[in-house]
């Protein structure tokens, strides 16, 4: 059973502690979870794209993989909803990146559906897409200014040393994503990975206090 919490930072977990004993403490249902997509792009060399949140948005600070909520526009008649989330991960890819994906450079990761003590929940579809910039940057810097206010490639090995040393603040699913990878290694090896992985069983992070 995968532990979203594990080695999280204390502040961090006490934050989570916190919100999940008011919501209990409310009587509150939880939020509907609206679906997103999140996109680990991955580099051959193995680098994958981080990009930290400007601090006006939520998580400001926060370093994260591009992506976001789905729109209407992701969704067309007869889309299931792994269709309709790999649309919104194209689309968010090129709206905060300018780098272009197609359906087949994309494969499905993981699912992660936020707790449901947070106001505001999504049921994000995390893929993996396949570019190659080969060591180059490959991104629209005036782009990634719009909701992020910096942007590195970098090995999961690498960021998850940087996270350990509180040098890249980041969310569980972000932290916990880099975690695999990194146990997984090479991009290919990564890429065979992705095509066995199973998302019927969405990851949904709970606390003893919720």
């Amino acid at each position: 059973m995968v532990d979203p919490f594990a080695g999280i930072p204390a502040p961090d977990l006490e934050y989570f502690r916190r919100q999940a004993a008011e919501f209990a403490a409310s009587g509150a249902q939880p939020a509907p979870a609206r679906l997103a997509a999140t996109v680990v792009l991955l580099r051959p060399d193995g680098a994958v794209l981080l990009m930290r949140r400007a601090t006006r948005m939520v998580f400001g600070g926060r370093w994260a993989f591009p992506g976001g909520s789905a729109d209407p526009e992701d969704a067309v008649d007869g889309a299931s909803e792994l269709q309709t989330a790999a649309r919104a991960a194209i689309r968010e890819v090129r709206e905060e990146t300018g780098l272009e994906l197609t359906a087949d450079d994309l494969i499905a990761w993981t699912r992660w559906i936020t707790p449901e003590f947070e106001p505001r929940r999504f049921d994000t579809y995390f893929f993996v897409g396949l570019v190659d910039e080969a060591g180059g940057d490959g991104v629209d810097a005036g782009l990634i200014s719009a909701e992020a206010d910096d942007h590195r490639w970098i090995t999961p090995a690498d960021a998850l040393r940087g996270y350990a040393a509180g040098e890249l603040s980041m969310l569980p699913p972000t932290a916990l994503t880099l975690r695999e990878l990194a146990d997984i290694g090479h991009a290919e090896a990564i890429r065979a990975a992705a095509v066995t992985r199973d998302l019927s069983d969405p990851i949904l992070p709970r606390l003893p206090a919720d």
